[in-house]
């Protein structure tokens, strides 16, 4: 990321009231968009869904391959990809307070051999370039002030013919950031990207897009659930989370549900292959 950006993201992220939140609410393993099979299903089994199905989409498991996960969180799909792939991963992440769960979660797990975690921004990967056969990212890039950047060394990365995974909340294409200034206050940045954006950013750095999966409704399904759960819990949490950060986050909340009901966000999973 741009420093301040990088700041932005890496101060919210380290602070412990985001940090018991994520963990309350999506379970802190996944803390990405969950993908649903009905409405009230647990967050974090869907969250757990949406790993699994990115799984499946990046396709055959790289044998004893190499896998570098951005903006990699609490750890979640790492850990899935280093057991279910069995390949090494490098997680890639600003925030050092998810850092530190995320390497107690790999030594309780059994595979902190398997994973190395960065502290480190996804717009500067601290790794050589060719390391990957995989580049897998969710919900993160959106945190970055230069996304071509972002995409630009995910191509450093890729071996030929790697695989690059990503889920990120996005505008609609054709959609003018001041239609999204309430979600844009929040997070601190000019615009968000869109799905063709992110397909020309992808061909301007040698890679092709072959497949774009929308799936907004999940967006807007995922930040209702987190919402009715931050509602139902609210009491309890003002324990051990500030009153004032519930309430911001609350209205955050309400501001992407909007927005995807309204035709201005969408989401959805992409699969992109280095020419």
């Amino acid at each position: 990321m741009n420093s301040s950006s990088a700041t932005v993201a890496a101060t919210y992220y380290d602070s412990s009231d985001a940090d018991r939140f994520y963990a309350e609410i999506w379970g802190g393993e996944d803390i990405h968009i969950g993908l649903y099979e009905s409405a009230d299903q647990a967050i974090a089994s869907a969250s757990e869904r949406t790993v699994q199905t990115l799984i499946d989409l990046a396709g055959p498991a790289p044998a004893e391959g190499c896998v570098v996960d951005l903006g990699s969180g609490y750890g979640g799909a790492s850990r899935r990809m280093a057991q279910q792939w069995q390949v090494n991963v490098h997680a890639v992440n600003i925030s050092a307070v998810e850092n530190m769960r995320h390497r107690d979660l790999n030594q309780a797990a059994g595979l902190a051999g398997r994973i190395k975690v960065h502290d480190a921004s996804f717009e500067a990967v601290p790794l050589p370039d060719g390391i990957a056969d995989v580049v897998w990212s969710q919900d993160a890039i959106l945190h970055s002030g230069n996304r071509l950047q972002v995409m630009q060394e995910v191509s450093r990365l890729l071996k030929p013919g790697g695989v690059f995974v990503l889920t990120d909340p996005m505008a609609c294409d054709g959609i003018e950031p001041d239609a999204l200034q309430p979600i844009l206050d929040r997070i601190h940045l000019s615009d968000l990207a869109s799905p063709e954006r992110y397909r020309l950013w992808a061909e301007a750095s040698g890679m092709n897009r072959q497949v774009w999966q929308d799936r907004t409704e999940m967006l807007v399904r995922h930040y209702t659930r987190v919402r009715e759960e931050l509602q139902r819990r609210h009491q309890e949490l003002t324990s051990v989370i500030s009153p004032d950060y519930l309430s911001r986050m609350d209205a955050g909340l309400g501001h992407w549900i909007d927005g995807g009901t309204q035709g201005r966000l969408c989401w959805g999973l992409m699969r992109f292959v280095k020419a």
